[in-house]
């Protein structure tokens, strides 16, 4: 089978929505700061995704321990676009990346990577495409968890009714819930880095 890598997301004209999972603790803080405050660490990489499903399969529908709750972050979709264009691949690929030396020296120096991952579909079985999840390091960190940031909501409860819907085997009903997601194309690379 033939994978394609495909980033599609829910979006508008001034921003884009990733996902992530955290303890109920740093989802209380990052909610009522509207931005991500302490308790979230600013000393390890922080991953963004932008499939709705794809997050789920990540933690549990959480369920995860450090995972119960699941924010949306709408970013700023031109820090968004520059992160995508500088984010180094985490796994080497011979026609893109040159020497698996220059490409190993990229991504330890890398202040952003991208890793594309199996998507899933609403019983989370993987499909034929992979999806995007990017990962901010220490040196953006700061940036992303204040200026990047136009607004963090809290998915979960949508997370644990289209759960149930799932156990129920009722999956029209769960499919009409979820995030409507369609394909993304940033601007061009480098136009605007953070």
């Amino acid at each position: 089978m033939h994978t394609t890598h495909d980033l599609r997301a829910q979006f508008d004209a001034s921003t884009i929505t990733g996902y992530q999972a955290y303890s109920p603790a740093i989802a209380d803080a990052a909610l009522e700061a509207q931005r991500f405050v302490a308790p979230f660490s600013f000393e390890r990489m922080t991953w963004v995704k932008p499939s709705f499903l794809w997050m789920m399969e990540r933690c549990g529908w959480a369920t995860k321990a450090g995972q119960e709750r699941v924010l949306a972050i709408s970013m700023r979709r031109p820090y968004f676009d520059g992160l995508v264009a500088r984010a180094v691949p985490t796994h080497f690929e011979p026609d893109v990346d040159g020497t698996p030396e220059a490409w190993s020296a990229r991504r330890d120096a890398a202040s952003a990577l991208v890793q594309w991952d199996p998507e899933r579909d609403l019983r989370g079985n993987k499909l034929g495409t992979r999806t995007i999840q990017l990962g901010i390091g220490r040196a953006l960190s700061r940036a992303y968890a204040s200026e990047w940031i136009a607004r963090i909501d809290d998915v979960t409860p949508l997370v644990k009714a289209v759960a149930r819907l799932r156990r129920a085997g009722e999956w029209d009903a769960a499919a009409q819930k979820l995030p409507t997601e369609r394909p993304y194309v940033t601007a061009a690379p480098g136009a605007s880095s953070p």
